[in-house]
């Protein structure tokens, strides 16, 4: 049986005694059904990752004593900034969670014209907090320990003006534009649309703010199926699956 990893937000240091938050010590105790003895991994969620066992397991309370800390190993050379149009329903967690055990390093959540979700105020937090959590989630399945910056979502105008990453590609089907090899690069941008496509105003705003447009075949791919794919051949290509 591996080792649970779980994501905890505070300070690791060896040596110190941590009590679970109140989500992840029921999940300790109630879903995986740990004991005192048992062994876990904590990642901070920015970098670091420790050993720990658990030391007091009861129903108000969980305690876990670090035994050592290290950097993690999980995250690639490849910093990609995922531009997501929001979806509706599991289709943007879906397209969230690949796109973070893919290495992701930053994910923008973007307002477009055919995107029919629009979130404001409580609602905007709560969604975004939820997201967080998929993130989260994802980190602990595929053993990263920096969990990818999420931003509060925005028009895709202002996230097209600040990006000035060397590799910065739009995802448009109705381009003949191949995927090509480029010299090895530290950063790049990914701007995926909704279920509806881009707007022509939309690509020429992002082939203006120095996007190539890119197609994958004669095949129109989901929403939430399109950044898998794009991802994966760039860290094939540049990132740590080659």
């Amino acid at each position: 049986m591996s080792v649970p990893r779980i994501h905890f937000d505070a300070t690791l240091t060896a040596g110190a005694e941590l009590s679970l938050p109140e989500g992840p010590a029921r999940h300790v105790a109630a879903v995986l059904r740990l004991r005192e003895g048992a062994a876990l991994t904590l990642f901070d969620g920015r970098g670091q990752e420790a050993a720990a066992v658990l030391v007091e397991v009861t129903r108000k309370r969980v305690v876990a004593r670090i035994e050592a800390v290290e950097a993690g190993r999980g995250e690639s050379p490849l910093a990609v900034h995922l531009g997501q149009a929001i979806s509706k329903g599991d289709r943007m967690d879906y397209a969230l969670q690949k796109a973070t055990e893919l290495g992701v390093a930053a994910i923008t959540p973007l307002y477009t014209e055919h995107g029919d979700v629009r979130l404001k105020g409580e609602r905007e937090a709560k969604k975004l907090a939820h997201w967080q959590g998929v993130a989260s989630s994802a980190c602990e399945q595929s053993g990263r320990a920096t969990v990818p910056t999420l931003h509060p979502p925005q028009p895709l105008g202002e996230w097209l003006a600040s990006r000035d990453e060397a590799l910065r590609l739009v995802l448009h089907p109705a381009t003949a534009s191949p995927w090509s090899d480029r010299e090895t690069i530290e950063r790049a941008a990914l701007l995926i649309g909704p279920e509806g496509g881009l707007s022509p105003a939309e690509v020429d705003a992002a082939t203006a703010a120095g996007f190539t447009p890119l197609t994958l075949g004669p095949r129109i791919l989901r929403t939430e199926t399109a950044p898998v794919v794009v991802l994966t051949l760039l860290q094939y290509y540049f990132g740590d699956l080659g």
